[in-house]
């Protein structure tokens, strides 16, 4: 059974910074991709950032380019991010993806986590 475990959601003052981890159990994605997606309340959910897993190849979502990174670690089947300068608009639940053979920033998707809330005040 493949699952995502997401962690380090919180809440955190505009300005502020949050690290996200998603690991991944049960199935390796190291010839697929990882990354993130998030939601806001009465939004659709948004790409955030991805990352090919064989190699050091990113892509972002225009809102968040410049503030946050993505990154990896292929041995504990890992993604990280790292989310700096937060602004209260990042406010949303940021959900794991991943598949094994699929760019899921075109996607969709096979896997998801539950998702993390990402709260940031004004």
């Amino acid at each position: 059974q493949v699952q995502l475990v997401e962690s380090g959601g919180g809440l955190v003052q505009a300005g502020g910074s949050l690290r996200l981890s998603c690991a991944a159990s049960g199935r390796t994605f190291s010839s697929g991709s990882m990354g993130w997606f998030r939601q806001a309340p009465g939004k659709e959910r948004e790409f955030v950032a991805a990352v090919i897993m064989s190699v050091d190849s990113t892509s972002y979502g225009d809102s968040v380019k410049g503030r946050f990174t993505i990154s990896k670690n292929n041995i504990k089947n890992t993604v990280y991010l790292q989310m700096n300068s937060l602004k209260p608009e990042d406010t949303a639940v940021y959900y794991c993806a991943a598949d094994e053979t699929r760019w899921i920033k075109t996607g969709p998707p096979r896997y998801w986590g539950q998702g993390t809330q990402v709260t940031v005040s004004s």
